[in-house]
């Protein structure tokens, strides 16, 4: 059985990170969702509520699993089996974060691979702090996340401004 971990802060889970797991699993027997706690970058989200907004998203996909972690990624991978590291790649910016990771990440774990998935045209615009942007003033948030996102970002917003529409 080959395992592949999509490992990320999903803070808020789009559907750029969508577009990649549908594209991952269908390459792989089980592809974990790895959503990493990180309190480093102030998520809007706890990871419980991360957990179950993507768990809501993937649930018609049979092979994947939505796990929370708080380790080094490549002990995670470590712990449940796995050989590859799913990555999305956006843009320039983000080759050269990735390669950073990469290189890091091969000297800890040599026997991990890497594979780097280019997001597709129509989501690659798509960022989770751009994401959280329009939400709080506002914006429409239709085509950007899945609608379950979509309501906890706008009940945050309210939160934050309350003059902010449902």
């Amino acid at each position: 059985m080959t395992i592949a971990v999509y490992p990320g802060t999903f803070d808020p889970f789009t559907y750029g990170h969508m577009d990649i797991i549908e594209r991952a699993a269908v390459l792989f027997d089980e592809l974990i969702i790895a959503i990493y706690e990180n309190l480093a970058k102030h998520p809007l989200f706890s990871l419980e509520q991360r957990v179950e907004l993507v768990e809501k998203a993937v649930a018609d996909l049979p092979n994947i699993r939505v796990t929370p972690f708080k380790v080094l990624t490549v002990d995670f991978l470590h712990q449940v089996g796995a050989k590859v590291m799913i990555r999305g790649l956006r843009a320039n910016s983000d080759f050269e974060r990735e390669f950073e990771m990469a290189l890091m990440n091969k000297k800890l774990a040599p026997d991990i691979e890497l594979m780097c998935l280019m997001a597709s045209s129509q989501h690659q615009f798509l960022s989770s702090s751009l994401i959280k942007e329009v939400a709080v003033l506002g914006g429409r948030l239709e085509g950007m996340v899945p609608e379950p996102v979509a309501v906890a970002l706008r009940k945050k917003a309210a939160a934050k401004l309350p003059n902010v529409s449902e």
